[in-house]
């Protein structure tokens, strides 16, 4: 008996998590679409291009979106699950039957715990695959929009940057590079009209660096260091292979980490050269708090509505939308003063879970067995 209950509750879980995504990833998209119609219609013409544009610009960002609102679903969904069990006078018959509160309820936190470890793998594995995508804006499908180019190094300190850049193609125009008296033996500036970059292709040698077109100066005489810079037999054009700095790392936005990998993160954190970036740091920390986070919520959520069963179903539902915004603006407190180095990133990342933790021990313990 208590495995068929205990199906229907894991059936009933996902049947209002399906429903609680579906409704909200649907106002989004409705909303943000018919607010910026004009710049998806900006460069296309027919119908079918526009509606091509808007499937692709939104079905690339449905992870996003799902990384984001994950914690409020889980929530909501194990929050219908209880409260439609308790309305429906299913969970008295349990408690006579000498079936714990705790043991009624562990299915739903069970597939709390699945959806929460599929929104880690969403942010772990797909979004950074997908980041390229996603740093598109409306109105520049094909990446044909000039972007802003800042300078970066590489780990032997030569430096490389630009005027402007076009994801289309990798290009950075008004392109230039320092490389340093300790590769080149003297200082040695490189500018070109125009810098491609070739990813890495095992069976390319010409690949993993920049190619450079109507470079300055156009040939460099007595050059030994060709697997820093490799002049080619043009005059003025060049290959300069790198380890690091590709196109990505030259061109992308300031909050560029939100969407890397926990990995990613840890790498960039741990490169002598990087200038201490507080964001960078708290992030990493709230990547490893973010389950044990969404399971507190969980708990104090269900708490919430199993501590007085005798409570209005919709009355127990606004506590629980309440105590989120609660959670959710301490933790965006906590990250604010990490960010602005008030705090130690790692302090910042753990004090909601040292100020929640114990909070969600005492209220599901004071549910009634």
């Amino acid at each position: 008996m208590i495995k068929y209950i205990d199906w229907l509750l894991v059936k009933g879980y996902f049947k209002a998590y399906v429903v609680c995504l579906v409704s909200l990833l649907s106002l989004y998209v409705v909303i943000d679409m018919f607010m910026n119609l004009d710049e998806f219609t900006a460069h296309h013409h027919g119908l079918t291009a526009v509606a091509e544009h808007i499937g692709s610009f939104y079905g690339y960002r449905m992870p996003k979106f799902f990384d984001q609102l994950c914690e409020p679903i889980v929530l909501l969904s194990a929050m219908f699950t209880v409260a439609l069990m308790q309305r429906s006078n299913e969970l008295l018959p349990l408690l006579s039957a000498g079936v714990s509160t705790r043991r009624v309820v562990l299915p739903v936190l069970v597939s709390a715990w699945i959806m929460l470890s599929l929104a880690v793998a969403n942010g772990e594995l797909l979004i950074p695959h997908i980041a390229a995508k996603l740093s598109l804006e409306r109105d520049d499908p094909d990446g044909g929009k000039e972007v802003a180019v800042h300078g970066a190094h590489e780990p032997n300190r030569i430096l490389i940057s630009g005027e402007r850049g076009q994801r289309k193609g990798m290009i950075v125009r008004s392109f230039w590079c320092t490389i340093p008296g300790n590769v080149a033996g003297h200082l040695l500036e490189i500018s070109a009209a125009e810098a491609r970059y070739v990813p890495k292709q095992p069976d390319k040698p010409l690949s993993g660096g920049w190619l450079l077109t109507e470079a300055t100066p156009p040939t460099l005489d007595g050059w030994e260091r060709k697997d820093v810079l490799e002049p080619l037999p043009d005059p003025g054009k060049y290959f300069l292979h790198t380890q690091e700095v590709d196109f990505d790392a030259v061109t992308r936005q300031a909050k560029w980490f939100q969407l890397a990998s926990t990995t990613r993160l840890y790498e960039e954190l741990q490169r002598p050269d990087m200038v201490r970036v507080p964001e960078v740091a708290v992030l990493f920390h709230m990547r490893l708090t973010r389950p044990i986070l969404g399971m507190i919520l969980v708990f104090m959520g269900l708490s919430m509505i199993l501590t007085d069963q005798n409570r209005s179903v919709f009355i127990s539902a606004g506590l629980c939308l309440v105590l989120c915004a609660l959670f959710f603006a301490a933790i965006f407190a906590a990250k604010q003063l990490g960010d602005k180095d008030i705090l130690s990133p790692a302090l910042a990342a753990w004090l909601p879970v040292l100020i929640f933790g114990p909070l969600a021990f005492v209220m599901f313990d004071a549910v009634h067995t």
